[in-house]
């Protein structure tokens, strides 16, 4: 790719980009949300289309010019999004096949289907009968799905975008894992990732963006590349700690949670959140470790008005008075928040701009008798907008066109218009770059500093160790430990973990 250019309106998003990538290398793609990344990989898959870019692109020797991205997958560019683009409902093979479907006298040939699939799944190492729904599947899983509809249209140069984001350690390891057996078959990768240990661990070549331009590219061949160096060439400075520094003085008990149950939203019964004891002080984040699957998000939503589970039971103290969360009018009015990890499908509303998007939680704070005061929401939202550092055009663009970063501090900004006592961040940092973490502990620190509580959930260890006062460790719906961070480590987490599995098992033996 040579001299990529890309404006959209107001914003150039790209300006004489340059990326070249060698047959069978894998190259990591890195620079802060908003530097252009995903934007440069839209343009390689043909999402969007020649003519509405300037510069080049040459695949094997010859420039191309794809008029959609069914031009650049007949090459074998195939991009993996971030978002999955899988139906839920369908089976593994028809996943696969879906609008490539092989044919026998123009009907579908299903035997071939189920049997090229059940080639296909070997390749990625996923051991699931093809007919399996893909609604299924855990999250880890599905991306192997995709790596595998990938294959099966002969891929020459793999795109995926932030891959590993929602998977966990495990999942994530063996993500990684196929990607170097991917390029030992001679297929070139692009990884675009904020996970640093892991682009040390596969990558061959790192092409770092920023502010749409490319900074430099740097070769891992037998070169140990430390993680500040990369960081400096993202950011365009040093970040000397990764979590900035606060004073961590907790106040008297500002939440209490006793005994609180939950079972899964389909199935009755089955419970997933288990006698639940959880104590938040004035001035303190207390943060949730566990695996993935382990009920955090679980137990946050059907804290937060009852939005998930069935037959929720338990008691919630604010200020040592017993408050009404039953729904999730009730639980804001008395004084909680939920910052959801899916940002997109639930925390914001995507074709809608950032000035409504920020004041939605709470109409009532720009109305007049009923009315919304529009002078008054446009102020409100431009003050947000400078205390937060959205990067925007303006308050007036729509959310879906700001990066990852950006849109994870709308939703800050949303319930910090909302004026929450205890605020729950689920996974506030998944999928942004360092610099944008840094801003948004830099928010937690100020939310504590005014006698606020935070809930951190984060499969990030090093984060919740970073950030959190206190860490409670859950494991399959229930509490199994709580360390307060002087002792914390990961290695005492995963052993709380790991003696609690031991010790279910035994007794259901």
């Amino acid at each position: 790719m040579r001299g990529i250019t890309k404006t959209f309106p107001g914003v150039k998003a790209l300006d004489g980009v340059n990326l070249a990538v060698r047959p069978a290398e894998i190259h990591a793609l890195i620079g802060e949300n908003g530097a252009g990344k995903s934007t440069l990989m839209k343009v390689l898959s043909g999402v969007y289309p020649h003519g509405s870019y300037d510069g080049e692109i040459r695949f094997q020797g010859e420039e191309r010019r794809f008029r959609g991205i069914g031009d650049s997958e007949k090459l074998g560019i195939i991009i993996i999004h971030q978002e999955l683009a899988l139906v839920p409902l369908l089976s593994i093979t028809e996943n696969i096949f879906l609008g490539n479907e092989p044919q026998r006298f123009g009907i579908i040939d299903w035997a071939r289907a189920e049997t090229r699939t059940r080639e296909l799944l070997r390749l990625v190492g996923l051991d699931e009968p093809p007919s399996t729904l893909v609604t299924d599947l855990g999250v880890g899983k599905q991306q192997l799905v995709e790596i595998a509809k990938a294959l099966s249209k002969e891929v020459k140069l793999l795109i995926l975008d932030e891959p590993t984001a929602s998977l966990n350690e495990r999942d994530s390891e063996a993500l990684l894992t196929l990607l170097k057996d991917l390029k030992r078959r001679g297929i070139a990768s692009i990884l675009i990732s904020h996970k640093l240990n892991e682009i040390a661990e596969v990558a061959d070549r790192i092409t770092i963006l920023r502010d749409g331009a490319t900074v430099e590219t740097l070769d891992c061949a037998g070169v140990d590349i430390a993680q500040d160096r990369i960081i400096k060439g993202m950011v365009g400075r040093e970040l000397g700690d990764r979590y900035p520094p606060r004073a961590r003085e907790p106040g008297d008990t500002l939440l209490e949670v006793r005994g609180w149950n939950a079972d899964h939203h389909l199935h009755a019964g089955r419970r997933v959140v288990r006698d639940v004891d959880l104590t938040v002080r004035r001035g303190e984040v207390v943060g949730i470790a566990g695996l993935m699957g382990a009920g955090r998000t679980e137990f946050a939503m059907s804290l937060f008005g009852r939005a998930y589970g069935r037959n929720v039971s338990g008691e919630v103290r604010l200020d040592g008075r017993p408050i009404d969360v039953s729904t999730i009018a009730r639980a804001m009015a008395a004084g909680l928040a939920y910052a959801t990890e899916d940002r997109k499908q639930y925390g914001l509303v995507l074709d809608d701009d950032i000035r409504h998007n920020v004041t939605l939680a709470h109409l009532p704070g720009v109305a007049r008798g009923g009315v919304i005061d529009e002078i008054a929401e446009t102020r409100v939202a431009d003050d947000l907008r400078r205390r937060l550092r959205i990067r925007c055009s303006s308050i007036y663009q729509e959310t879906v066109n700001l990066s990852g970063g950006n849109q994870q501090k709308v939703v800050l900004g949303k319930w910090l218009f909302a004026d929450p006592r205890v605020l729950i961040l689920d996974e506030p940092t998944r999928g942004i770059d360092v610099g944008a973490k840094y801003e948004i502990y830099t928010i937690i620190n100020r939310l504590v500093a005014e006698g606020r509580g935070v809930i951190l959930i984060s499969s990030e260890m090093p984060e919740l160790l970073g950030m959190a006062d206190r860490i409670y460790v859950m494991n399959e719906g229930a509490m199994v430990a709580e360390l307060p961070a002087t002792e914390a480590s990961q290695e005492k987490i995963m052993h709380a973990i790991m003696a609690a599995q031991s010790r279910r098992k035994e007794r259901l033996q």
